[in-house]
């Protein structure tokens, strides 16, 4: 699958490249990223950043999110489609920095648009854990609706938290 470029008003989300590593460490890196998100690791080094660069994510689309009026990374999006079954994981991340200023939301939609627009998605789902209420807000804002709660579904550094799943499907957009 080729990687897209997205652009919104303010934003520009492109594939991830070496030269984001020196700016993604310690974006990623802080432990209030990290306490919210399943996969990012804390501490997150040099080493996880060119593992995740370089490596196969199978058609997973993971981009690197920048402010289109200075270039600078400030966060991740990614999209994990299933062909199969026409439905699509939509995430992000925003590095700390960065929080409150409508990024995020502006990065979901776009995310979003692809799916159903580009990649013809029934549906997108997205998901966050009981610690990161904001993300809620933010899928709530874009239009998804909450589908339901996973209790003490994920275990994230040995505690159990919920998960609150949002979905959207086609006709809903727009």
């Amino acid at each position: 699958m080729i990687t897209p470029t997205l652009r919104t008003n303010r934003l520009l989300l492109r594939p991830f490249t070496a030269h984001d590593i020196p700016e993604l460490v310690p974006l990623i890196g802080a432990r209030e990223v990290a306490a919210t998100t399943r996969s990012i690791p804390h501490p997150y080094t040099a080493a996880d950043a060119e593992k995740f660069i370089d490596g196969d994510h199978g058609n997973e689309i993971n981009l690197a999110i920048v402010r289109r009026s200075d270039p600078q990374l400030i966060g991740g999006g990614i999209l994990r489609p299933d062909e199969n079954d026409q439905h699509a994981e939509v995430g992000y991340w925003i590095g700390v920095p960065y929080w409150g200023n409508g990024f995020a939301t502006e990065a979901a939609r776009a995310l979003i648009q692809y799916a159903f627009e580009t990649l013809q998605m029934h549906r997108v789902y997205a998901f966050h854990t009981s610690n990161n209420p904001a993300s809620g807000q933010i899928l709530r804002k874009i239009g998804m609706k909450n589908e339901g709660e996973m209790r003490q579904h994920q275990r994230k550094w040995g505690e159990y938290l919920d998960v609150e799943i949002y979905g959207m499907l086609r006709e809903e957009w727009k």
